[in-house]
């Protein structure tokens, strides 16, 4: 597996950030009514449904994205999302797990005849212990309770290279962990789609490119796609043999294949997404105008995608928002993300019109849900948990470290950043005492360390479980030579090249010390006369013995220059390699406090 970023990542396109301000609002809408003609044909009963033989059909769309096998409500601020309220305050609410997200989609399906629901990817991989143990079947097996019809790939359906994932999608047991029980893995119900990933040799999709949905007279198509930079925040064993093309290129493709099948209704699942205005999953999108609320990738993606497609759900930035953007025609799509670890879904209904058989556009109207913890749990879940916790307890309960108050991983610099960066700075010199600093990417570090006890181990201390869920890849820790001038060179790839419009920083060992201005564009932003080690700054010429996870030392994330060092030796797991560093540093009777993350001055 590869620690790779899930909020920023490489790309050959560049966008400029739009801003506004944002207000409240429950429900994007596309227009305020439907076709004038519409009334004449349409009932307006429970669920809105029209009558079998009326012109218009309100077809429900239930979508999520990148869970990554959060069976279990997440812990800290993975586990919340923020509300804007009326008087433009806002509030946060405890959302997620599968015992409630089944419960919502189940209570939203009621008395909807004609219900869709389908995901944007990430479904597992970089999962908590309960599924990332098994490789991810017991999220397989939620998925196919939840009667989920349709998901697209992710980056991280590759984590395990193409073989694991057509496993989970076929069935059958790990080829080297076997079966967990006796009956052997059935795999998806659901069909993955990957339109975009082909295999190099036959250049032919690796999984269906597209599915269409039929109920009666209505079908509405669906193309799934990743993100074409997957290489660059993938492992490269991950994608051996695989090529990945562009979003929009492919997507038109398939969107012509389905109009000549006489399928005119279509939904895009792209596992690639955009930065909103606000924190708030409720905030306006459209203010001031549509599109105006969000920002990056996602944006340039939906302005060229074909305007036979009708709707846009997106993934991986772990965002949530629900806006429209012109199509190439000048006429406004929805694009929706519902955040990520299963605490949004989003709610969109497609009114079908039967006399053309396409989505009455005008009338398409969405909203994200908060999948809160105030409804009865699903029994059905209650029971997978428990059967796979049972089977995990004995590993993942056993404690690991101890401490004194949570430990965020959010942030420019994040507490928990800096103490993996210490603890992998540790290891390093274990190997070799030379070792002089360590990096570690944002994106490798999947969740906080909290204070309160998820289970009977009592607060404040970590479980073997815990650190799982934070460090989930099973990276390597390396060591490296650099030169001082390729350290530079590695800071100022934080924030210029492939990182210019989404800035990845890396989390910094103690001893490392430099300035963040933000006020500065590209490279510059990292002040070079402020790079200091131990308070002596960088030489050029000299020498540096630098620990990274294999998946930066490979130049993964945008970082090329990581890519150059020499002198590689490679090292235990990170996960083994934070677990010695708490056991060394921290006690029942002295647990080990949150760093103060002041090593980076960031300059607004």
């Amino acid at each position: 597996m590869s620690a790779t970023s899930h909020q920023q990542h490489r790309r050959r396109r560049t966008y400029a950030l739009i801003a506004t301000a944002a207000g409240l609002a429950t429900v994007g809408a596309l227009a305020a009514a439907l076709p004038a003609t519409a009334s004449a044909d349409r009932s307006t009963g429970k669920g809105g449904h029209g009558h079998q033989h009326g012109r218009y059909q309100d077809v429900q769309l239930l979508s999520f994205n990148d869970l990554h096998g959060n069976l279990e409500p997440p812990a800290g601020s993975s586990g919340r999302v923020t509300e804007l309220q009326a008087d433009g305050t806002t509030k946060t609410i405890d959302a997620g797990g599968v015992e409630y997200l089944a419960t919502h989609l189940r209570q939203a399906r009621e008395g909807e005849k004609y219900s869709i629901t389908a995901a944007g990817g990430d479904m597992v991989g970089a999962s908590p212990l309960i599924s990332g143990l098994f490789h991810d079947e017991p999220t397989i097996e939620a998925l196919n309770k939840l009667d989920l019809d349709v998901t697209s790939v992710g980056n991280h359906e590759f984590d395990e290279g193409a073989k694991e994932l057509a496993r989970l999608q076929k069935g059958g047991c790990h080829p080297t962990a076997g079966c967990y029980s006796d009956k052997k893995f059935k795999g998806a119900d659901f069909p993955y789609l990957a339109a975009n990933v082909l295999d190099e040799k036959t250049g032919k999709p690796i999984l269906k490119p597209y599915w269409v949905w039929k109920k009666r007279d209505v079908k509405v198509g669906f193309i799934g796609v990743t993100l074409e930079d997957t290489p660059g925040v993938v492992s490269a064993e991950g994608v051996k043999g695989l090529k990945f093309k562009d979003e929009v290129e492919t997507i038109n493709k398939y969107a012509k294949v389905l109009q000549r099948q006489g399928v005119k209704s279509i939904v895009a699942l792209i596992h690639e997404g955009g930065a909103p205005a606000s924190a708030s999953y409720n905030y306006d999108c459209e203010a001031p105008g549509a599109g105006d609320g969000v920002s990056g990738p996602i944006v340039d993606i939906a302005k060229n995608i074909t305007p036979q497609v009708d709707a846009l759900v997106t993934g991986h930035t772990h965002a949530a928002y629900v806006c429209s953007i012109d199509d190439p025609s000048g006429k406004p799509r929805m694009v929706t993300s519902a955040a990520s670890f299963g605490r949004l879904y989003t709610d969109t209904t497609l009114t079908y019109d039967r006399y053309t058989g396409d989505i009455a556009r005008t009338a398409v109207k969405s909203a994200n849900r908060v999948v809160t913890r105030d409804v009865p749990k699903a029994p059905d879940m209650t029971r997978l948990i428990s059967k796979w916790n049972t089977l995990a307890a004995p590993i993942g309960n056993r404690a690991i470290g101890y401490v004194s108050a949570d430990i965020p991983s959010a942030g420019t610099e994040s507490p928990l950043g800096d103490l993996i960066a210490d603890a992998q700075l540790a290891y390093g010199k274990e190997l070799d005492p030379e070792t002089d600093l360590a990096l570690m990417n944002p994106g490798g570090i999947r969740a906080p360390l909290t204070y309160a006890a998820k289970g009977v181990e009592g607060d404040g201390v970590v479980t073997y479980a815990e650190g799982f869920t934070v460090q989930p890849f099973s990276n390597t820790v390396n060591l490296q030579d650099l030169t001082g001038a390729q350290l530079i060179q590695v800071l100022k790839e934080q924030v210029s090249g492939t990182n210019a419009a989404s800035p990845k920083v890396l989390q910094i060992s103690s001893g490392l010390t430099y300035t963040l201005d933000l006020t500065k564009s590209g490279g510059d932003r990292v002040v070079s006369d402020s790079i200091k080690l131990n308070g002596e700054a960088i030489n050029p010429t000299a020498t540096y013995r630098v620990a990274t996870n294999n998946f930066l030392a490979g130049g993964g994330d945008g970082f090329p220059t990581l890519g150059q060092g020499t002198n590689d030796l490679v090292g235990t797991d990170d996960l083994t390699v934070l677990e010695k560093y708490l056991t060394a540093n921290s006690s029942a009777t002295n647990p080990i406090a949150p760093p103060a993350a002041n090593r980076i001055t960031v300059v607004q």
